[in-house]
């Protein structure tokens, strides 16, 4: 069984972006049909998606459904630095802040998680 972290960077701004997206949420669909134990980190202008992809109408929207409970949370830090506190709040999803306000890459690695970025 694998372990892996899917965390996002990337920004929502871009046709660039959409596929970044959609390759990370299609990962993660992949892992959880495989019974693999991962989960799904925001962080940078990457904590823009979860707002952007509780709309009903993104085209995205049905595969973030299909892993939204695998989401670990959103970086504080980034959060804040990007304005979107409130948004990832209002999603339901935790502020990641092991590391100060920042989420921590070595707590997923410490933990045994594979880190893979989009």
């Amino acid at each position: 069984m694998n372990k892996v972290a899917i965390v996002v960077l990337s920004d929502t701004e871009s046709g660039e972006a959409l596929g970044r997206i959609v390759n990370a949420l299609t990962a993660a669909r992949e892992y959880k049909e495989a019974g693999d134990d991962f989960n799904i980190s925001f962080t940078g202008a990457g904590t823009k998606w979860p707002a952007a992809l509780s709309d009903s109408t993104h085209p995205a929207h049905g595969l973030y459904e299909a892993v939204k409970d695998r989401v670990a949370g959103a970086c504080g830090y980034c959060a804040n630095a990007f304005g979107q506190t409130d948004a990832v709040r209002g999603c339901g999803l935790p502020l990641l802040e092991d590391f100060g306000q920042n989420m921590s890459f070595r707590k997923l690695t410490q933990s045994g998680y594979q880190v893979v970025t989009f």
